[in-house]
């Protein structure tokens, strides 16, 4: 089974943000650090987890096992239900990917068992450049 670290991260709420992935299995471990703009630390979250959903479809995992510091995220995946419609599409593109694993398991982690994920969503951050803020 492969384990997956997410955190989202927004330094100002919105602000510059990023996604930290960690992916640890078969006696391996990958770290993603993805920059992902301007957005809410709500946003964000969703977009790391849709993010290593992608990756570990492309890398043809088929039983996944994510964890997440984010009860925002983790509640709407058990629930198949975001409260705030802003986020809607985020889970319901999510949800989608979620199916096409053979089994997909997600489960709630305190922020200090999500080191990993978080230091990588924070180098996220400091990647984002110019051509990733928006033009006023």
């Amino acid at each position: 089974m492969i384990e997956v670290y997410i955190d989202g991260a927004s330094a100002g709420n919105p602000g510059p943000s990023g996604a930290g992935i960690f992916i640890k299995g078969h006696g391996a471990a990958e770290k993603y650090s993805i920059p992902l703009g301007n957005m809410s630390n709500h946003e964000a979250e969703y977009y790391a987890f849709i993010h290593a959903l992608e990756i570990c479809l492309e890398k043809g995992y088929s039983v996944v096992s994510f964890r997440t510091d984010s009860e925002l995220v983790n509640r709407a995946v058990e629930k198949e239900f975001a409260k705030n419609k802003l986020y809607a599409p985020l889970l319901e593109r999510a949800l989608l990917l979620t199916k096409k694993f053979d089994l997909f398991f997600m489960k709630w982690i305190p922020s200090n068992e999500n080191n990993v994920a978080d230091e990588l969503s924070r180098q996220a951050i400091r990647k984002n450049g110019a051509e990733d803020q928006p033009k006023r």
